[in-house]
């Protein structure tokens, strides 16, 4: 990381945790009218913990580490003071907030514009996946909030002329861990040395990893700690349960688990892209509304896949770790950890989806023969020994043929689907990999299918 001289070392200044008075509004916190109007027409109507805790030191222009599990309004915490400084004075690249995933940044710009709808905040959102000439433009206009992925952001500092961030005041990261896994490194340093040292600077993360912590001596003024909870933990109203099952089975006790639970909104979290596509079109045959959402995707489509299950028009979402941090989804009932996940810490945010913001939820994780030791690390992690899920194992084994025979035409249509992607690498408009290729369907005649062409 950046030379620690660069900053004072950190006076862990934590601070007791504080009685959470019921009288507590975002007033008493210290934000501006104007504000804490905004906080009421989205719905806030009193302040999380973190956001008790961390509000009041950021208005004093404290450096601030927030330490909370994810579905905390961590993006409160940090937003509030930055629209409550750049109300006191007003300048254009005022704050810096940076991202692990492209989602996530969209999810922040939209809290930003919320809150800072009636004092006319413009923000922008630099990821990559999306046309960089927009976003120079974008930039040439001066937005008040620059929400970005470092890397894109690199890409802009560096060829993007007459963009810089001299002026910049406030320095946020969110998901710190994330980032720094991600192996962002590098870039955070090269952000680092182009922004003023006399900067605010929020470090906020679910996790605290020995790369956060060499990141704050690198980064940070003498920081207060807001510590919202030390350990690992998941929240109360989440009801968490393991499956033990043989490896070739687990397509089938996943489409046993979506009818038992059927009528609920599911997450499902794959290890690869591949297993994601794999696994949406099995169950696309077998006639859920599934849609994938990975990294192989274009950004158009990822944030089409994301909106339509938002708008609850697919019940079914199966997703690789870019979907696990910080994506604010309402209504998820249930998270499937399909592959169970290597990172014991991305567990936590994982089925930190579901059972956001006070609601209950539930999250069943597959084990196989392959996978024990990862299970009891995460128990280990959480430090609770988890429930069996409840399966009629007769029930599943009914499922059996119709799910291979899915299978079978889900390998069709991914093979498909490659070989189409090899033939028109510069047609690139032509695979639609939100409803799936829909070519393989219409060759194979058997019944099932041609009843099937008419849905």
């Amino acid at each position: 990381m950046a030379a620690p001289e660069e900053r004072d070392s950190p006076t862990e200044a934590s601070q007791p945790v504080m009685e959470e008075e019921e009288t507590k509004t975002f007033k008493d916190l210290g934000v501006t009218d104007v504000l804490c109007e905004a906080c009421d027409q989205l719905g806030w109507t009193k302040p999380t913990k973190i956001q008790i805790e961390a509000i009041p030191l950021a208005l004093q222009g404290r450096d601030i580490i927030g330490l909370a599990e994810t579905g905390s309004g961590k993006t409160g915490a940090f937003a509030l003071p930055i629209l409550n400084a750049l109300l006191e004075t007003p300048q254009r690249l005022f704050a810096l907030v940076l991202t692990p995933t492209r989602e996530l940044a969209f999810q922040i710009s939209e809290q930003f514009e919320a809150l800072g709808s009636s004092i006319g905040v413009q923000s922008a959102v630099i990821v990559g996946g999306i046309d960089s000439m927009s976003q120079s433009l974008a930039l040439a206009k001066k937005p008040h909030i620059i929400i970005a992925t470092p890397g894109r952001l690199i890409d802009h500092l560096e060829n993007t002329k007459g963009f810089n961030l001299r002026a910049l005041k406030y320095l946020v990261m969110d998901e710190a861990d994330r980032i720094l896994n991600m192996d962002f490194e590098t870039e955070v340093d090269k952000i680092l040395k182009v922004i003023p040292r006399d900067r605010k600077t929020f470090l906020f993360s679910a996790t605290m990893t020995k790369k956060v912590q060499k990141l704050q001596r690198a980064a940070l003024k003498n920081p207060v700690k807001c510590a919202v909870s030390s350990k690992y933990q998941t929240v109360e109203k989440l009801q968490q349960y393991y499956i033990f099952i043989p490896s070739k089975f687990k397509d089938t006790y996943l489409v046993y688990i979506l009818n038992e639970l059927a009528g609920n909104s599911f997450m499902i979290f794959c290890s690869t892209c591949n297993n994601t596509q794999r696994t949406a079109l099995l169950l696309r045959n077998l006639g859920f509304t599934a849609i994938p959402l990975h990294g192989q995707m274009s950004q158009s489509k990822r944030l089409g896949s994301l909106n339509k299950f938002k708008a609850k028009a697919r019940s079914i979402l199966l997703a690789t770790d870019v979907a696990s941090r910080g994506l604010d989804i309402p209504h998820v009932d249930v998270v499937v950890n399909f592959d169970i996940p290597t990172h014991s810490k991305d567990y936590i945010h994982r089925v930190g989806r579901t059972a956001r913001a006070g609601r209950s939820g539930k999250a069943i994780t597959f084990v196989t023969q392959y996978d024990v030791e990862l299970f009891q690390r995460i128990e280990h992690l959480i430090g609770k020994k988890l429930p069996v899920f409840p399966t009629q194992d007769d029930e599943v084994m009914m499922l059996a043929e119709r799910v291979a025979e899915a299978q079978r035409f889900a390998r069709m249509e991914l093979r498909e689907h490659g070989e189409k992607k090899k033939r028109s690498r510069e047609d690139a408009g032509d695979n639609d990999d939100t409803e799936g290729a829909i070519g393989v369907r219409n060759k194979v005649a058997g019944g099932k299918m041609k009843k099937r062409k008419g849905r």
